[in-house]
């Protein structure tokens, strides 16, 4: 039987694997997959701490605000700073009692910094307090 046009004879055959090239390709692939991987999940991590520290600031603000409401004392006008640790997180309260138009009532606002970072305020609070 001879060859024809339409079906040509049968090949040696060939050894099947990838080129150098593809080989190359498919790693900087993997490569970049893996980098972008490795920097979400550092994101993560980062933001996972942000949010703790809020936690945590937001906690020492609500317990301040709940010792000024169980004292039932009328406070003063001015600043005053304190530390408010909470957990193993160092932070300090900063209250400030600020007058009203209505002179029975007076607005407590507490910022809470971070004690190894003080110029940066975690989070602020307030309430107003009655005579």
């Amino acid at each position: 039987m001879t060859p024809s046009p339409l079906c040509p004879a049968p090949q040696e055959a060939r050894s099947r694997g990838f080129t150098l090239l593809e080989v190359l390709v498919a790693l900087v692939v993997v490569g970049t997959a893996l980098g972008a991987s490795l920097r979400a999940v550092a994101s993560l991590t980062q933001n996972s701490v942000g949010l703790r520290s809020a936690m945590m600031a937001t906690w020492s603000a609500e317990n301040h605000l709940a010792n000024i409401r169980l004292r039932n004392e009328f406070p003063e006008f001015g600043k005053r700073s304190l530390e408010c640790p909470q957990g193993e997180l160092r932070l300090i309260c900063e209250e400030e009692v600020i007058a009203t138009p209505n002179p029975y009532f007076r607005r407590v606002e507490v910022n809470v910094y971070d004690a190894e970072n003080p110029g940066r305020r975690i989070i602020k609070l307030s309430q107003i307090v009655g005579r």
